[in-house]
């Protein structure tokens, strides 16, 4: 498997491609974006100036998947999909429309879909996001006035639109869809955790994060909007489960990062090997399994040991696959004995939450003890 871009998304495709037994070479412009030393073949190479060469690489692959979000990229992969003997493993139309929040917003509207009050309608607190970033990036909380202009001010420094909705308070969930252009799948639900700046440090998957009719209710969302769009491809769907229901906050047509791999570890489900056969016209649908997992980042840096969201652990330098690490299932890590500086997710399975709480923990403590650090800081965001 082909796998263009090696950063955060393309080290969750490695991992997910090593679960499924596939081979992996990985494409990015640097020598050091991470997923090159995880892969089973690094190259470096950037397919908008070369794409004859991207395409003699494709030649000997089953199926090529991008791994990252630059436009110029993704572009440059649709246009030449024609000429791979491979599928293409994304959707360049449901992308475009997934990339503005607006366009989104309007068509899960058209379908029923549940979403925060806009501004002004919603009043303070409110969120202030720019319409085509995904994650956390430029979002701000406002809660008066001089709030929302800085919110503003930082949407226009993005040189992007805003969107201001209603600030939704209650528990962040996650569901993948695949669809096969005419029709499409919801899978897991997943529970995402923030740390103090609104980052993912850590996903729970497990079968109490919500009611089943919520899980239903979700499975049915991701699915409508995903054949609203005519998704021929993978998305996510992010929401907030609030006291009056879910409120979807935004739509990803990409591989996502993270919340596969907390779903692999717990069901089995492996969504790129789903992605993968459904492309190829034989899907998987395996049967999840009723487990558990957590998938956790962690920073090590001045003798303090901190929770770190993935825009941190991004930064890890030359990681490696690791089981066993600290008591984990597996690990994703550059950790070295006496390292002062080193970054590390952990993976934990089991059969209920409270054993896959208590293993994680147990790792945490074992960290805190084999590395002779003091403290641990658990950051949260100021609401939630």
């Amino acid at each position: 498997m082909a796998i263009v871009g090696g950063a955060l998304q393309g080290m969750e495709a490695v991992l997910l491609a090593k679960a499924a037994g596939y081979e992996t070479v990985v494409l990015d412009r640097k020598a050091s974006a991470p997923a090159m030393s995880l892969c089973d073949e690094p190259i470096v190479l950037d397919p908008t100036k070369d794409a004859e060469a991207a395409l003699e690489v494709f030649k000997g692959c089953d199926a090529v998947i991008p791994a990252c979000e630059e436009m110029d990229l993704l572009t440059t992969l649709d246009s030449i999909k024609g000429r791979m003997d491979a599928p293409l493993l994304f959707d360049l139309a449901s992308y475009n429309i997934s990339s503005s929040k607006n366009k989104s917003n309007n068509i899960m509207a058209s379908v029923g879909v549940p979403l925060p009050e806009p501004w002004p309608y919603c009043g303070y607190p409110a969120i202030v996001k720019p319409a085509s970033q995904s994650g956390s990036i430029g979002v701000t909380v406002a809660h008066n006035e001089h709030d929302l202009e800085n919110g503003l001010q930082i949407v226009r420094g993005l040189g992007d639109e805003p969107v201001i909705q209603e600030f939704v308070h209650g528990k962040s969930v996650s569901i993948e869809v695949i669809g096969n252009g005419e029709t499409a799948k919801s899978y897991v639900t997943t529970e995402v955790c923030l740390d103090s700046n609104y980052d993912c440090k850590m996903v729970r998957c497990n079968p109490n994060i919500m009611s089943d009719e919520e899980c239903r209710k979700f499975a049915d969302i991701g699915k409508d909007v995903a054949e609203a769009i005519k998704l021929n491809a993978l998305m996510d769907v992010e929401a907030i489960l609030t006291p009056k229901g879910l409120r979807v906050l935004e739509i990803d047509a990409r591989i996502p990062s993270q919340t596969p791999a907390a779903i692999e570890a717990a069901t089995g489900v492996n969504l790129l090997e789903e992605l993968t056969t459904t492309a190829l016209g034989k899907p998987k649908d395996r049967k999840a399994e009723e487990g558990c997992s957590i998938y956790r980042h962690v920073y090590f840096k001045d003798g303090v040991l901190r929770s770190s969201g993935e825009k941190e652990f991004g930064h890890v330098v030359k990681p490696r696959f690791e089981k066993g690490l600290f008591g984990a299932d597996n690990t994703i890590s550059d950790y070295e004995n006496g390292k002062e500086e080193w970054h590390a997710t952990l993976i934990v399975k089991g059969r209920t939450e409270q054993e896959v709480d208590q293993k994680c923990d147990a790792c945490i403590q074992r960290i805190l003890d084999e590395c002779s650090i003091e403290r641990f800081l658990d950051g949260t965001p100021e609401m939630i």
